[in-house]
């Protein structure tokens, strides 16, 4: 069974989120504060939502300065924003025997623990 768990240990969501769901030492974790994602790790996320946008923290306060300076123009340049730093990626993101869930809304929550038998 795989089960995979992209976080921010610094996020009080996060945390509350992998308690809620009943994160234990089944899942590997990955602390993206201290282990960053890498291109191979983006680009399977990717693969799962077929873009690069939808794993995007929109609500990130890094992001507006760098959409000032640099405007998006497609996909490849969600993926930099990704590879750039930790904060733009929307978490936390869950990768549950081939099934990917991102973000931290109520419905994603609930989609978790439907995944995981909880």
């Amino acid at each position: 069974m795989q089960r995979k768990v992209y976080y921010l240990s610094t996020c009080d969501t996060c945390r509350r989120i992998m308690k809620e769901v009943g994160v234990d030492d089944s899942f590997e974790q990955q602390d993206i504060k201290f282990s960053p994602v890498t291109e191979y790790q983006v680009e399977a996320l990717y693969k799962y939502t077929g873009s690069y946008e939808a794993l995007i923290n929109k609500r990130a306060r890094k992001l507006k300065g760098v959409l000032a300076e640099n405007p998006i123009s497609g996909d490849a340049d969600y993926k930099k924003l990704l590879l750039m730093d930790y904060t733009f990626l929307k978490r936390p993101v869950f990768e549950i025997n081939g099934q990917l869930f991102v973000g931290n809304a109520s419905k994603v929550v609930e989609e978790i623990k439907e995944a995981l038998g909880r």
